[in-house]
């Protein structure tokens, strides 16, 4: 698919130019300073999220699942892609009917309803973006789920529940800042019952940096992408064990050239809607993403943590996660 992309081609060739300035760390004092306040979380979000449930749908899968998939064969859809990475995801935990699961940043809906279905677990996902709470909260109703399914429109800090059996966060960590990555895991780790086991999938890149200048004026406001490291230092730091690491890398590049098809494949919608400039943004952010990871500029990472030595409830090998 990457070929197709010449624009991806020049990235990623600038990227592997050791002397890039993409990779010039004297330019980082040049970036804006960041903040992540309860508020200005709230206002990243929307910039993003709630541009209209319809954009997404014209070229994400059915699932609307908005971070990277994975392919189990190479020749898989992206729906099946997803529904693997959700399973991937549900299956590391070792998860036993009827306990608790708490989605931080539960996107549209997809995993924390398939858990729910297919895992016989109650869950609660937690969103600040408008159009995804309503999505969610329809779907609920609709797939008759209230009674073990519930999803909350609030900044995870504000959260006062009892601990969960299980946590998952995908492509959350991001989001955050620099400032309340710390903070963010030490929440993790107090909405999580002792001996329970959380799964963590997100970006990261060998040593944290804020995104590209451009990105964070016109895409992601605000982003921030820690170092694998770093997230290890803060999970350990918040009382919690590391079980499992998995990286993705190639499956996040696929994931994004597909999407870069099907958001082309509706360009003329999209720009009649948004507009030239909106629309060539948005190509280019997506073909950039991909480009990152190609380059190995950036990877996404699966981080499976445990409050308490290793987990009681994980098996000793891998082989659960695959059965």
């Amino acid at each position: 698919l990457g070929g197709t992309r010449p624009l991806q081609q020049l990235i990623a060739a600038a990227y592997a130019n050791a002397g890039s300035f993409m990779r010039n760390k004297k330019l980082m004092r040049f970036l804006p300073k960041q903040s992540h306040t309860e508020h200005k979380s709230k206002e990243d979000i929307h910039s993003h999220y709630d541009l209209g449930n319809d954009f997404y749908k014209l070229w994400l899968d059915p699932t609307l699942t908005y971070s990277c998939a994975y392919f189990e064969d190479w020749s898989d859809d992206l729906e099946t892609a997803q529904l693997n990475k959700i399973d991937h995801i549900l299956r590391k935990l070792n998860p036993q009917p009827g306990r608790t699961l708490l989605d931080i940043g539960c996107g549209w809906g997809t995993l924390m309803l398939r858990a729910a279905k297919t895992y016989h677990l109650k869950v609660v996902g937690i969103t600040l973006s408008k159009e995804q709470f309503k999505l969610v909260s329809d779907r609920i109703e609709s797939e008759h789920l209230s009674d073990v399914a519930e999803v909350l429109y609030m900044d995870y800090r504000e959260l006062n529940r009892e601990p969960f059996d299980y946590i998952t966060s995908v492509g959350m960590f991001e989001h955050v800042g620099k400032e309340n990555l710390e903070g963010y895991f030490k929440d993790v780790a107090k909405l999580l019952k002792d001996d329970g086991v959380a799964l963590i999938h997100g970006i990261t890149r060998q040593q944290g940096g804020a995104v590209n200048a451009w990105i964070n004026k016109y895409i992601f406001p605000d982003g921030y992408v820690p170092g694998m490291a770093e997230n290890l230092n803060h999970i350990v730091d918040a009382g919690m064990q590391v079980a499992d690491l998995e990286p993705l890398r190639r499956h996040y590049q696929r994931t994004l050239e597909i999407w870069d098809t099907n958001f082309n494949n509706h360009r003329n919608p999209i720009q009649q809607k948004f507009g030239y400039e909106f629309t060539r943004m948005w190509d280019v952010y997506l073909q950039a993403a991909a480009a990152s990871f190609e380059s190995g500029n950036i990877d996404v990472m699966q981080y499976l943590i445990s409050k308490g030595p290793s987990g009681k409830d994980l098996p000793a090998t891998r082989a659960y996660m695959y059965e």
